[in-house]
Protein backbone atom coordinates (compact mmCIF):
# COMPACT_ATOMS: atom_id res chain seq x y z
CA UNK A 1 0.00 0.00 0.00
CA UNK A 2 1.22 3.48 -1.01
CA UNK A 3 1.39 6.37 1.66
CA UNK A 4 -0.62 9.34 1.51
CA UNK A 5 -1.01 12.49 2.25
CA UNK A 6 -3.57 14.04 4.23
CA UNK A 7 -5.50 14.87 0.86
CA UNK A 8 -5.07 11.39 0.44
CA UNK A 9 -2.93 11.74 -2.68
CA UNK A 10 0.25 9.50 -3.29
CA UNK A 11 3.33 11.04 -1.79
CA UNK A 12 5.14 9.34 -4.99
CA UNK A 13 3.03 11.65 -6.78
CA UNK A 14 3.97 14.73 -5.29
CA UNK A 15 6.81 16.88 -6.00
CA UNK A 16 9.40 18.17 -3.55
CA UNK A 17 7.74 21.33 -3.66
CA UNK A 18 4.60 20.04 -2.68
CA UNK A 19 5.32 17.72 0.22
CA UNK A 20 7.55 21.07 1.93
CA UNK A 21 4.49 22.43 1.50
CA UNK A 22 2.89 19.59 3.38
CA UNK A 23 5.07 20.11 5.80
CA UNK A 24 5.19 23.61 6.40
CA UNK A 25 1.05 23.52 6.87
CA UNK A 26 1.68 20.72 9.58
CA UNK A 27 4.08 23.09 11.10
CA UNK A 28 1.08 25.74 11.03
CA UNK A 29 -0.97 23.12 12.91
CA UNK A 30 1.63 22.25 15.34
CA UNK A 31 2.17 25.53 16.49
CA UNK A 32 -1.95 26.62 16.53
CA UNK A 33 -2.25 23.37 18.68
CA UNK A 34 0.43 24.66 21.16
CA UNK A 35 -1.00 28.19 21.09
CA UNK A 36 -4.42 26.64 21.70
CA UNK A 37 -2.91 24.11 24.02
CA UNK A 38 -1.02 27.19 26.23
CA UNK A 39 -4.20 28.93 26.46
CA UNK A 40 -5.99 26.25 28.17
CA UNK A 41 -3.30 25.77 30.29
CA UNK A 42 -3.63 29.57 31.24
CA UNK A 43 -6.96 29.31 32.29
CA UNK A 44 -5.74 26.36 34.61
CA UNK A 45 -3.23 28.33 36.12
CA UNK A 46 -6.46 31.21 36.78
CA UNK A 47 -8.34 28.42 38.38
CA UNK A 48 -5.72 27.04 40.76
CA UNK A 49 -4.74 30.77 41.55
CA UNK A 50 -8.52 31.85 42.65
CA UNK A 51 -8.42 28.15 44.53
CA UNK A 52 -4.94 28.43 46.15
CA UNK A 53 -4.29 25.25 44.40
CA UNK A 54 0.06 24.44 43.70
CA UNK A 55 1.04 24.88 40.54
CA UNK A 56 2.48 21.50 40.39
CA UNK A 57 0.75 18.32 40.04
CA UNK A 58 2.31 15.37 39.57
CA UNK A 59 -0.41 12.79 39.13
CA UNK A 60 -1.68 15.08 36.33
CA UNK A 61 1.65 15.43 35.01
CA UNK A 62 2.10 11.46 35.10
CA UNK A 63 -1.59 11.29 33.16
CA UNK A 64 -0.30 13.52 30.44
CA UNK A 65 2.60 11.99 29.86
CA UNK A 66 1.01 8.35 29.78
CA UNK A 67 -1.54 9.98 27.32
CA UNK A 68 1.53 11.19 25.31
CA UNK A 69 2.81 7.56 25.41
CA UNK A 70 0.02 6.09 24.56
CA UNK A 71 -0.61 8.54 21.75
CA UNK A 72 2.48 7.69 20.27
CA UNK A 73 1.93 4.16 19.93
CA UNK A 74 -1.13 4.61 18.54
CA UNK A 75 0.21 7.03 15.63
CA UNK A 76 3.56 5.22 15.68
CA UNK A 77 5.33 7.96 16.66
CA UNK A 78 8.36 7.71 18.50
CA UNK A 79 7.27 7.41 22.16
CA UNK A 80 10.49 9.31 23.66
CA UNK A 81 10.22 11.90 21.34
CA UNK A 82 7.11 12.53 22.23
CA UNK A 83 7.42 12.77 25.74
CA UNK A 84 10.22 14.93 25.44
CA UNK A 85 7.95 17.54 23.31
CA UNK A 86 5.25 17.34 26.34
CA UNK A 87 7.63 17.59 29.08
CA UNK A 88 8.89 20.65 27.46
CA UNK A 89 4.95 22.03 27.12
CA UNK A 90 4.29 20.85 30.69
CA UNK A 91 7.51 22.87 32.45
CA UNK A 92 6.74 25.75 29.92
CA UNK A 93 3.37 25.67 31.37
CA UNK A 94 4.64 25.42 35.02
CA UNK A 95 6.87 28.55 34.23
CA UNK A 96 4.20 30.37 32.93
CA UNK A 97 1.75 29.63 35.85
CA UNK A 98 4.39 30.64 38.88
CA UNK A 99 5.55 33.83 36.86
CA UNK A 100 2.30 34.49 36.66
CA UNK A 101 0.96 34.07 40.44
Amino acid sequence: MADTDTDGRRTEEMSLDELREEIRNIDREIVELIAQRTYVAESVAEVKRERDIPTTDESQEEAVMERAGENAERFDVDSNLVKAVFRLLIELNKVEQRESR
